[in-house]
């Protein structure tokens, strides 16, 4: 995709409709924006296709990976995406950074800025901690998790992928089941979802409901067989006991009991019901392995697509910086 293509699909100057420095939440994108990125997604899904893989939108440009969680997908995908864009990538974990020696996150983020870098990818266990570095420095920051506040690119890439498989999002029944509590992922498929048309409903033992949550526009249930036999797509969450200060339900045999997917549970439910998962998955807890590699899961689908995902954040935020120039 050139500039020019770019400004054709998103208006003259004036009428941009991409005007955000950073990506730190779903919660702060209009449905457009949210579809202007998908949009830009499908356009970048057949590089990855290509026998060389690489596009020269982002060259010459510098993006760090600053990743204060474990993480393989996502940081692996955005390594990728900057790459196929043919940007320059860093990356730097808790582990090899001065915070073991107990500089502060700012004071980090500050110094990489001094190299004249031009977007930083964090993965934070605090919430907030992106929002933090997005106001006190000049590169972009875009917000690849932080504690169980938001994953912004994780709902773009369930989003583009529910998309794909259903040719639509307004008016599909979907269910979100699990840890509702502590996901991010959970916060970011609901507002992405529901500001596209989706109706939403979440499912789990009730200590992980967060109280309030309706408010977000979304229904609650606590019997999984209630929602199973009506959505359109099933997105189970992992269970986050490294998150959880206490015990929310008996035990792991439990909650598989009840609200484990497996082939028993899914009689009833749509024929073409999607079984998602945005990884990793506790096989056995969340999804039975036939489901998990089962017909109707396209987690892997999920993947491929957070690649394109966020080949299209970077190209719309680093590269509109670049149009300003």
């Amino acid at each position: 995709m050139t500039k020019e293509t770019s400004k054709k699909k998103n208006g003259t100057q004036e009428g941009r409709i991409w005007a955000h420095k950073d990506l730190l939440a779903l919660k702060d994108l209009s449905a457009r924006e949210i579809e202007l990125i998908l949009d830009t997604a499908e356009s970048f899904k057949e590089v990855s296709q290509r026998s060389i893989k690489k596009v020269p939108a982002l060259r010459g440009k510098t993006i760090v990976n600053l990743f204060f969680e474990p993480s393989t997908r996502t940081r692996t995908s955005f390594e990728l995406a900057a790459k196929r864009l043919s940007a320059d990538t860093i990356n730097i974990s808790k582990s090899t950074s001065a915070a073991v020696k107990g500089e502060s996150l700012l004071d980090t983020a500050k110094n990489i800025e001094a190299m004249n870098v031009d977007a930083i990818i964090i993965r934070h266990e605090a919430a907030g901690a992106p929002k933090i570095l997005a106001d006190a420095i000049a590169p972009a920051v875009i917000n690849a998790g932080d504690g169980a506040h938001e994953h912004p690119t994780q709902g773009l890439l369930d989003l583009l992928t529910i998309r794909q498989k259903k040719g639509r999002i307004q008016g599909l029944e979907v269910g979100i089941v699990g840890d509702i509590l502590h996901s991010r992922v959970a916060r970011s498929d609901i507002w992405g979802l529901t500001k596209l048309g989706a109706k939403v409903t979440v499912c789990g033992p009730p200590p992980l409901i967060p109280a309030g949550i309706e408010e977000m526009g979304v229904k609650v249930t606590y019997d999984l067989s209630e929602i199973i036999r009506r959505v359109d797509v099933l997105i189970t969450l992992r269970i986050q006991l490294e998150r959880q200060k206490g015990s929310y339900f008996p035990s792991i045999r439990e909650y598989a009991r009840f609200f484990g997917i497996d082939n028993e549970k899914l009689q009833g439910a749509k024929p073409d019901i999607l079984i998602m998962h945005p990884g990793p998955i506790n096989r056995g807890v969340e999804l039975s392995p036939d489901i998990a590699d089962g017909k109707y899961s396209v987690i892997l689908e999920q993947v491929a697509n957070g690649v394109a995902a966020r080949m299209a954040v970077l190209y719309l935020i680093v590269g509109a910086q670049s149009e300003e120039e």
